[in-house]
This record gives structure tokens, C-alpha cells and sequence, in this order.
């Protein structure tokens, strides 16, 4: 902790890369951990096949029900490592959250310079007429979501497997982890792409690596934590930049 203090303390563009593990404290679980979302098996499906663009397609019925029964969690509220976040954005130390998770967590903590590369729960559109609706209208539809001005299938603005991530967040993502001189990248495995790949854009001094399980990059780090992120994250001291 003594090492990491002092590398926070001397970075002047700090930025966090942040996976499932950031979102554990507040109770939404690591789908890709021992006991993850990801490691269970639905009949002859996987998580992976049920959130992919073309069963959304092809079932939408079946896709909504595993939507909402385990991708929502509306009682979820920001952990200590998102409010941590919040604080070093307003000491004007932290320039960006690149976060592959869709919760909007490090929004409700606070934070503006979020790049949600996977989109978020929190945003659904018509797909024929484009009116956004909150996550609280999607909770409160059953079946197949139906816009109300034109009765389009309203989709979840999240990227699902074989779907692309938007470009204009991802171009900001990079550009910030190319711009920063500190990244700390935390409760990820590094296995999804391309988020994974965005840290070839790094080229700055400093590489901090927070995780439970050892990473791909962690042999190219300046300084590797295992642990809980939220508890790490929270014993962190923020100082205004000088």
C-alpha cells in the first residue's frame, strides 16, 4: 500500500481500467470468478450464447427473461473504490474510468469521465424510432419491451457478444490510457476483447495491476496487488494536485 501511495501521489494523469471485480463490493457478482455467472450452464446454452446479438435476434423472448434475471440490479448502490474514484476526479488527479462493466455504478458514485466500453443497463432505445427509457421503465415491462411511441422492440444499449462496442467511446478510452502517466488497472482478468487489447496504448511510467488472479500483464507492470480492489482502493489517501 506504501508502494502504490507513492506512485498515486506522484502521477499527474492518473487512469483507472476497471472490470467485475470493481463492482463485487456492491453486491453484483464477478460472472467470471469460481462460482461467476459465466461457469453455470443453462441446458445446452452458456451465458455467452443467451447475451449474444443473434439470440437476441432469433429469441428475444428467452433473451429478456436471462436479461433481467441476472444482468439487473437496480438495488446495487457505489462501493467504496467508486467513491474513492469520485474523489481523486475532483482533486483533479484521476482523468478517466475506462470500465467494461455496464452497472453505471461509477456514474451514481459521481464520477463524469466514465468510458463505459460495454455500454450501460441504465440506457435502452427503440430500435425503430430511437426514444431512450430508463432501466426503472424496462423493470416495470414484461416479455419482449415495446416502445410507447411507435411499439418498436426497445433493446438494452449494452454490447452483446458479436456486437462491436461503440468506436467514439473506445477512441476516448485509448486516448486517455495513451495521455495518462499512471494506469491502474483492477478486478479484471484481461480475457475480454478488445477492451483487453486497450492497454497496448499505454505507454506512459507507471502500470499498477489490482487483482484476485494473476493477469497477462502483469509481467509488464511496476507493481502487482492481490486482493479485493474495494478494499484496497478505499485505504488510498487522495491529495489535491499540486
Amino acid at each position: 500500500m506504501n508502494r502504490l501511495q507513492a506512485l498515486v501521489d506522484r502521477a499527474r494523469r492518473i487512469v483507472f481500467f476497471g472490470g467485475a471485480g470493481v463492482s463485487t463490493a456492491s453486491g453484483i457478482p464477478d460472472f467470471r470468478g469460481a462460482e461467476g455467472l459465466f461457469r453455470m450452464q443453462f441446458g445446452d446454452l452458456t451465458p455467452e450464447m443467451m447475451l449474444s446479438e443473434s439470440f437476441f435476434y432469433l429469441h428475444p423472448e428467452r433473451f429478456f427473461a436471462f436479461y433481467r434475471a441476472y444482468m439487473l440490479h437496480p438495488e446495487a448502490q457505489p462501493a467504496a473504490v467508486h467513491r474513492k474514484l469520485y474523489e481523486l476526479e475532483r482533486a483533479d488527479r484521476l482523468r478517466g474510468v475506462v470500465t467494461q462493466n455496464i452497472d453505471g455504478l461509477h456514474r451514481a458514485a459521481g464520477s463524469r469521465r466514465v468510458y463505459e466500453l460495454h455500454g450501460s443497463v441504465h440506457e435502452n432505445y427503440c430500435m425503430d424510432c430511437n426514444r431512450f427509457y430508463s432501466l426503472q421503465w424496462l423493470l416495470s415491462t414484461e416479455g419482449v419491451p415495446r416502445c410507447e411511441s411507435c411499439g418498436g422492440v426497445v433493446k438494452p444499449y449494452v454490447t452483446l457478444y458479436g456486437e462491436a462496442p461503440d468506436k467514439y467511446t473506445c477512441m476516448g478510452a485509448c486516448r486517455e490510457i495513451s495521455n495518462s502517466d499512471l494506469l491502474i488497472v483492477a478486478g479484471t482478468s484481461l480475457s475480454v476483447e478488445p477492451a483487453a487489447s486497450f492497454l497496448d496504448y499505454y505507454k506512459g511510467r507507471d502500470l499498477v495491476i489490482i487483482n484476485q488472479e494473476e493477469t497477462p500483464a502483469d509481467r509488464r507492470a511496476t507493481l502487482v496487488l492481490r486482493g479485493d480492489v474495494n478494499q484496497i482502493m478505499s485505504e488510498l489517501v487522495v491529495q489535491s494536485q499540486r
